[in-house]
């Protein structure tokens, strides 16, 4: 038998295991024995080759093939409208291929006119992935191969995001088990790069934690350049430092994102202006897109004849109604009785952003898969939650059937079945969202701060007093800086 040396500090080395303290898996553990006893350790043994984080791999990569598996038709008969909808197994990067000038050798922001509707860095991973791609032209072999290509680097890329997810919690490593095994995340995974800012995201935020402000800000950057999302983050953290006095970390953060950020952009930029700036253009000027809440009225509206938002209008509404949710945020956070954990905020945020933006691609989802195991594992909510993202992954492909087949209802899904899907997937992320804030007012329902943490992913903000908290019932208990100081002197 091995002999195994336990470590110095016992209770630190303990791991918070799902099937002890998770009430649902408790009851999928019967056929492997039960759920762990109270009087074992994990952790503490040594498990031999079957470590957490190479079963967190191994699930990946099971994941990661049932991803691709997924869009078997169309790898084996081709990327065709209608037939790509009714198989669910679209993606862009056959469509990107073909019609962006990819599969002609066209190279985002260095071939001149060769506008490319996404940020600097997924320009540049479309058009690298597209040179990988042996051969000429525009042909079903080369369309196949560059999402082949695509498909094996995201399965890549979201391995990185599973590690970085589990030693962001150093007692609560099957977490990212979430992030192994998400169904939104099989289902849309290889529609598009996302991943690939989801990815640096994490790794910001897990550098962050081990408080390596300069690298974690340079990652959030790099996020930022692929996908506008990660950006959000800054505002939990705005919101951590007012909270505990720690500013100097967030200008650090916020110095060394942009810094990167401009490093990527500006030389771009320069080399060519119109190319860089049709992203901003295309977003500004693009109309509702298929799943936001103001694509959904749209088509209620003129089935019932009720006026129809234009893109002026739903940019001026989104923008206001994603301000409004980010005061809301704010106000919690700053109110709360004790201080929110930051993966607890950047989820409000980003779902907020989500909720409200006039564009819900279904990849999307993608987002919100890390941040809900960072911020409120709990594997029932997030199991219905994902079995509602799938139902909405389903109706916009039956419902793109309908519209580019045009073919009657009777055949196809009907418009009001595809707004209930939409609708539902938003009601599951506003309830989510009700869960993460009831944690942060009462942090007893908090799974993380129930085993005896502050905010392992908060970096400089773990286990760090308050020096700013506002008491809505009783102002003359808020904690303000101005009174911690003449309190000291």
């Amino acid at each position: 038998m091995q002999e195994t040396q336990p470590p110095p500090d016992r209770k630190l080395a303990r791991l918070v295991v799902p099937s002890r303290s998770d009430r649902l898996l408790r009851n999928f553990t019967e056929l492997i024995g039960g759920p762990l006893g109270q009087r074992s350790a994990p952790g503490m043994v040594a498990p031999g080759f079957f470590t957490v984080e190479r079963v967190l791999i191994i699930l990946t990569v099971l994941a990661a093939l049932a991803a691709i598996a997924i869009k078997d038709y169309c790898r084996v008969n081709g990327w065709e409208t209608p037939s790509q909808f009714y198989a669910t197994c679209y993606s862009d990067f056959p469509e990107l291929f073909r019609n962006r000038g990819l599969g002609d050798g066209a190279f985002p922001f260095f071939t001149p006119g060769a506008l490319f509707e996404y940020p600097v860095l997924m320009g540049l991973i479309a058009g690298i992935t597209a040179r990988l791609v042996p051969g000429d032209g525009v042909t079903d072999a080369r369309i196949l191969g560059y999402f082949d290509v695509n498909a094996t680097l995201i399965a890549a890329v979201w391995i990185v995001t599973v590690l970085a997810t589990a030693r962001m919690t150093r007692r609560r490593p099957w977490d990212a088990a979430m992030v192994a095994l998400a169904p939104g995340i099989v289902l849309a995974g290889v529609i598009n790069w996302d991943m690939w800012a989801v990815a640096m995201l994490a790794l910001g935020m897990y550098f962050l934690s081990r408080k390596r402000l300069i690298l974690a800000g340079v990652l959030i950057g790099l996020g930022t350049a692929t996908k506008l999302y990660p950006l959000l983050v800054f505002g939990a953290i705005f919101l951590l430092a007012l909270r505990t006095g720690k500013i100097r970390a967030f200008l650090v953060l916020a110095a060394s994102a942009a810094a990167a950020w401009l490093a990527v952009n500006l030389p771009i930029a320069a080399r060519d202006p119109a190319g860089w700036k049709y992203f901003f253009e295309f977003t500004q000027d693009r109309p509702a897109g298929y799943s936001s809440p103001w694509f959904a009225y749209n088509l209620v509206a003129g089935r019932v004849r009720w006026t129809l938002l234009t893109p002026e209008a739903i940019n001026t509404l989104a923008l206001n109604v994603f301000l409004l949710a980010c005061v809301l945020i704010a106000v919690l956070a700053l109110t709360a009785p004790q201080r929110p954990r930051i993966a607890q905020l950047t989820f409000l945020i980003v779902a907020a952003f989500i909720l409200t933006n006039k564009v819900y691609s279904p990849q999307f989802v993608l987002w919100l898969v890390p941040l809900l195991a960072l911020a409120r594992p709990k594997w029932r909510d997030f199991l219905i939650w994902q079995g509602i993202e799938g139902l909405h992954w389903a109706a916009i492909w039956m419902y793109l059937g309908q519209v580019t087949s045009g073919g009657v209802s009777q055949h196809n899904i009907d418009m009001p079945y595809y707004v209930l899907a939409v609708a539902a997937h938003m009601l599951a992320t506003a309830y989510l969202m009700l869960r993460v804030a009831w944690d942060i007012w009462d942090p007893r329902y908090d799974p993380i701060r129930r085993h005896a943490m502050d905010d392992p992913h908060g970096g400089p903000f773990n286990n760090v007093p308050d020096r700013l908290r506002i008491d809505l019932f009783r102002p003359s208990a808020s904690l303000l800086p101005w009174r911690t100081v003449a309190r000291n002197a």
